[in-house]
């Protein structure tokens, strides 16, 4: 068998942990090979050596039958490989094309030829059905788009081995639909990819095979179509996984959260990103906004945890008005905060682990005696949500939490949160990035907040999330809230067509948020 890439023995080590032991992985052309594990179990370190990004201690890389030395990044690409990263390599203040075009600049007696780039990115994105805006600015433009921009540099470079780091971590449904078709477009041109992911159903769709990997060691390949996601999910985690979560009858108590009338105005257009909207949670439930991404959802969660100030409305919490509190007000008052993007507004990535999980605290009795932090307090709280919550990492809470994978950097922020106790826990896709273990664990835990008799607010892109532990889904389009379900009583077919604009709840049918 010819094998367009073959990685052969694969070892590499960091200080306190081997992230690939001796690990095998072979390519073949125009297939979608899939890279399956759980967070931390060494599949970004594995394409990281692969994209010249690591060099390995042990093993080595072969080309058509050739072994390559690939020392940087430049040497993959000039040998056709590229990557899409789970964190995006952009620069937020140039715009698409410059992005594009970033290292590979087209220029003429020595002055950059931009038509010519601008020409060869249009034509790509036409063909690829990649719509993009090549003059608007990185941090303008929403995650899903910056993934194309990702794509379309792979593109522009004209590479043929493309690999994909969680590329559905933060797109919306639609989206995934649509990077979908554009996979197996391009393994139908011969391209090969490799596609590192934690979503099992998006393995079943579109992979060839699949190669699973566990705390480092290579755990086997298999053929995608003679497999089942149960046996894909076992071999991940050494054990049955449950699809399914587990909860009682809803009992529902005094309402914690009040919005009335909350308007939030737009950093990308004129119009107001959040219209008028009015909805509460009780004690003791969960209240999930379901939408597609950029419909006012991220201004809305800014808006009620101090990130953002309204220009109308007001937010109550246990009855007090907080529409103008402080972050650090809203967190003493109660309310907890998963945030959509883990490095902007979860993580100081440059402090350790154990800074980091009490960040929200460090100035509480038990961890600070006359503005000295006291160090061996902190350490063993840290210590004891580590193994609590089972936050993987080299140096345990001394490691520097950018050295962390991305789903044990999210496990560590909803420890963080959850642990607080809070009265209101305002939860922004927290599995995003996590494998079947780690969302079946979470999900355990946002409905054990809500047994405790907490408050829980929700937001998520994800259907199976959203119908699987709600129990009151509202709809957001547009800045506005356009219908409420019960989830025993909808589908997901029903809440597409809702977040797709296509239908509507008026309050006088009986819908709306109230």
């Amino acid at each position: 068998m010819d094998y367009v890439i073959e990685m052969l023995n694969i070892t590499k080590e960091f200080p306190g942990i081997k992230a690939n032991d001796n690990i095998t992985l072979q390519l073949r052309k125009s297939e979608v090979h899939a890279l399956l594990g759980e967070n931390g179990a060494g599949k970004s370190t594995l394409m990281s050596v692969l994209f010249g990004l690591y060099r390995p201690d042990a093993g080595v890389i072969k080309m058509g039958g050739k072994e390559v030395q690939i020392r940087n990044p430049n040497d993959a690409t000039a040998l056709g490989i590229g990557m899409v990263h789970q964190h995006f390599k952009l620069v937020e203040v140039f715009t698409v094309l410059d992005n594009i075009i970033l290292g590979m600049e087209p220029n003429k007696f020595g002055f950059l030829n931009k038509k010519e780039a601008r020409a060869k990115v249009c034509a790509l994105s036409e063909k690829y059905g990649l719509q993009i805006d090549p003059d608007a600015r990185i941090e303008d433009i929403s995650v899903g788009m910056q993934q194309r921009v990702e794509i379309l540099k792979m593109l522009y470079r004209d590479n043929e081995i493309l690999i994909f780091d969680e590329p559905t971590a933060v797109l919306t449904p639609q989206e995934i639909k649509e990077l979908m078709v554009i996979m197996k477009n391009f393994t139908a041109e011969g391209k090969s990819i490799l596609f590192i992911t934690h979503k099992l159903q998006e393995i079943m769709e579109v992979a060839d095979r699949c190669t699973v990997l566990r705390k480092g060691k290579l755990v086997g390949t298999v053929d995608v179509a003679s497999t089942t996601k149960q046996e894909l999910s076992r071999m991940m985690v050494g054990r049955p996984v449950s699809f399914a979560v587990a909860k009682k009858a809803i009992e529902p108590g005094e309402v914690v959260l009040d919005v009335k009338g909350l308007t939030v105005p737009s950093k990308r257009h004129k119009h107001n990103a959040v219209k008028n909207v009015s909805l509460h949670v009780r004690a003791g439930e969960i209240v999930c906004i379901a939408g597609i991404d950029g419909n006012g959802q991220t201004e809305f969660a800014h808006a009620l945890t101090g990130l953002e100030r309204p220009s109308a409305g007001k937010i109550t919490l246990k009855g007090q008005d907080i529409t103008e509190a402080r972050v650090r007000q809203r967190s003493k008052l109660g309310m907890s905060h998963i945030p959509e993007d883990r490095h902007k507004h979860g993580l100081i990535l440059d402090f350790t682990l154990a800074e980091n999980l009490v960040l929200q605290r460090y100035w509480e009795p038990e961890f600070q005696r006359g503005g000295f932090i006291k160090k061996e307090a902190v350490r063993d709280y840290a210590d004891k949500l580590i193994c609590q919550y089972d936050i993987r990492s080299g140096q345990g809470s001394a490691t520097i939490t950018r050295a962390m994978s991305g789903g044990n950097q999210q496990k560590a922020i909803v420890a963080r949160e959850i642990d607080k106790n809070p009265d209101l826990l305002v939860a922004i896709q927290p599995t995003r990035g996590l494998d079947v273990g780690a969302i079946e664990y979470i999900h355990k835990k946002l409905v054990d907040q809500r047994d405790a008799g907490k408050a829980v607010l929700l937001i998520s892109l994800e259907l199976d999330e959203v119908m699987n532990i709600s129990d009151r889904i509202l709809v957001m389009y547009e800045g506005e809230i356009v219908g409420e379900f019960d989830p025993k009583k909808t589908t997901a077919e029903e809440l597409g067509l809702y977040m797709a604009g296509a239908r509507r709840n008026t309050p006088a049918e009986g819908g709306g948020a109230e």
